[in-house]
C-alpha cells in the first residue's frame, strides 16, 4: 500500500521532465572533476582542457567566495589541494584566484566563468553545487545562474541539497538540474520514504546516483519514469560495467574513465 501511494505522490510531486529537454545527458562519459591525474589537478583548467581534447563531459564542483562568486573548487578548506589553510568561503574571490593548485604551478583555481569561457558548449557540463545545511541557498543559486546567463551549449546544475534543484525549478526553470542521491546500502521502510520526499522537495530532471548503490530500485523506477539516471564515481572497470548496464551516463575518474575510452 505505501509503495503505490509513493509511486502516486512521485507523479504528482515530481514529475518527469520533458524528453528533448534532458535527452542531451545521456550516452556522455563525463569526466569528474576534469580529466585529472599526474600534472592536472582536479578541478583545474587543464584538466578540463584535457577532458575536452579527449572527447569527454566535465563535472565541477562549485562553491561561494567571501564576496559572492561561484568558484570551481571541491573541499570546504584549501588545505588538500593547495598550499593555504583555512576555508573558502573567507577569501575573495579574486584571492582565491591567485592560489595555485597543487600538482602544476601553472593552475589556480577557477572561477566558474573561467570554466564557462573554457568549455564553450563544446562538450555538455554538469556543476555540482556545494552546500551545508547553513549555505544561503538564493545566494549561491543566483552566483551560479549569473554565470550561466547568455552560456550556449549543454548545462546541468545539481546537488544533493534539494534546496538547489527546487530554487531552480522556482526561479530558473529553464536550466536542466539534478538531485545528487546516494542510499549508503540502506533500504529501510525509512530510508525509502526520505529518499521520495528528496525527490518531491527537488523535483529534478535528473539523478545523479551513487554506482555503488546500482542497481537500485528506487533509481530503476524513476528512470523507467523518464528521469535520466547518471552515476557516480566510476572508477574502476567493473563500476563502468555496472554504470552502462543500470544507468545514462557514467561520471568517471582514474580505471574507470580508462575503462570507457576502451569500450
Amino acid at each position: 500500500m505505501l509503495y503505490l501511494l509513493s509511486i502516486l505522490l512521485d507523479r504528482l510531486l515530481a514529475p518527469p521532465p520533458q524528453a528533448e529537454k534532458v535527452a542531451w545527458l545521456k550516452g556522455v562519459t563525463y569526466a569528474h572533476r576534469g580529466l585529472h591525474g599526474p600534472g592536472l589537478p582536479e578541478n583545474a583548467l587543464s584538466a578540463f582542457a584535457a577532458a575536452i581534447e579527449a572527447g569527454y563531459g566535465i563535472e565541477c564542483d562549485v562553491q561561494r567566495s567571501s564576496d559572492g562568486q561561484a568558484m570551481v573548487f571541491h573541499d570546504w578548506e584549501l588545505d588538500r589541494l593547495t598550499a593555504e589553510t583555512g576555508l573558502v568561503i573567507e577569501r575573495s574571490a579574486a584571492k582565491l584566484s591567485q592560489i595555485k593548485l597543487i600538482g602544476n604551478d601553472e593552475d589556480l583555481i577557477p572561477s566558474l566563468r573561467d570554466l564557462l569561457d573554457l568549455v564553450a558548449g563544446r562538450v555538455p557540463l554538469l556543476i555540482e553545487v556545494k552546500t551545508r545545511p547553513s549555505t544561503r541557498i538564493p545566494a549561491i543559486c543566483l552566483a551560479v545562474r549569473r554565470m550561466l546567463e547568455g552560456y550556449r551549449g549543454p548545462v546541468a546544475v545539481m546537488s544533493f541539497d534539494p534546496r538547489v534543484s527546487r530554487w531552480f525549478a522556482r526561479h530558473s526553470s529553464h536550466i536542466v538540474r539534478g538531485l545528487v542521491m546516494m542510499e549508503e546500502g540502506s533500504r529501510t521502510l525509512f530510508a525509502r520514504t526520505r529518499r521520495h520526499i528528496a525527490l518531491w522537495q527537488a523535483k529534478p530532471d535528473f539523478l545523479a546516483y551513487d554506482i555503488t548503490d546500482m542497481p537500485s530500485r528506487f533509481a530503476g523506477s524513476q528512470r523507467k519514469r523518464g528521469f535520466p539516471v547518471l552515476t557516480w564515481t566510476v572508477n574502476t572497470p567493473d563500476l563502468m560495467d555496472r554504470a552502462l548496464k543500470h544507468g545514462d551516463g557514467p561520471i568517471a575518474e582514474g580505471a574507470g574513465i580508462t575503462r570507457a575510452a576502451r569500450s
